[in-house]
């Protein structure tokens, strides 16, 4: 789980969360091969794991940051990298991550991944979703917005095939956000709680 990778310090449930901007790949033949994925984490873990990172007389920024990436890939690995993704509703099996970085821009922590699809995915006359979520809910995924509304960036396709884009928000049943609130601070949910709070990517093709 991410959050082991992370100061364990806990505000009210959820107990951080992450700015989310997905772009997904094609390849010549526009075939979906991966989602490169930007997490940005909230100011407060920002805060406290910049800072730790920078204690001591011989703390390498850089270095810290290359290790944590690395925790963090390993720890959401198990987890199938906080994402699942369909196509015209059929999960999509995904392979590894390889490619990642962790970095520090404007106070805010930053990771980010290429997570390929374990095989090429034909996007004609078809529709893949995504949603990326913390299974348990301890951190919420929002994709990036701006006054409430979702960032054109926020989504987007790189290729050459044209599709419409567009981010659906969650619609949880009221019990399950009643059963998230009184969850205690220390507390994450149960697995599988943070699917019913996740926002969905949507890309359709013709």
């Amino acid at each position: 789980m991410l959050a082991s990778a992370l100061p364990s310090a806990a505000l009210a449930h959820p107990h951080g969360w992450i700015d989310l901007s997905v772009e997904v790949i094609t390849d010549a033949d526009g075939n979906a091969t991966a989602l490169h994925q930007t997490w940005r984490m909230d100011p407060f873990y920002s805060l406290v794991v910049l800072e730790e990172l920078s204690q001591g007389k011989e703390a390498n920024l850089d270095e810290g940051l290359d290790q944590l990436g690395h925790e963090i890939r390993d720890n959401v690995a198990a987890q199938h990298y906080f994402t699942e993704v369909r196509l015209n509703g059929e999960r999509q099996a995904l392979g590894e991550v390889i490619d990642y970085t962790a970095l520090a821009r404007n106070g805010r922590l930053h990771f980010m991944f290429r997570l390929p699809l374990s095989e090429p995915q034909p996007l004609e006359e078809s529709e893949l979703t995504y949603q990326v979520f913390d299974p348990t809910y301890y951190l919420e995924v929002v994709h990036e917005a701006e006054d409430n509304n979702v960032s054109d960036d926020a989504l987007t396709l790189r290729g050459e095939r044209e599709c419409s884009l567009s981010v659906e928000p969650a619609d949880p049943d009221p019990e399950l956000i009643m059963r998230a609130a009184m969850l205690d601070k220390n507390e994450s949910g149960e697995t599988g709680l943070g699917r019913h709070f996740a926002e969905t990517g949507v890309v359709t093709c013709r």
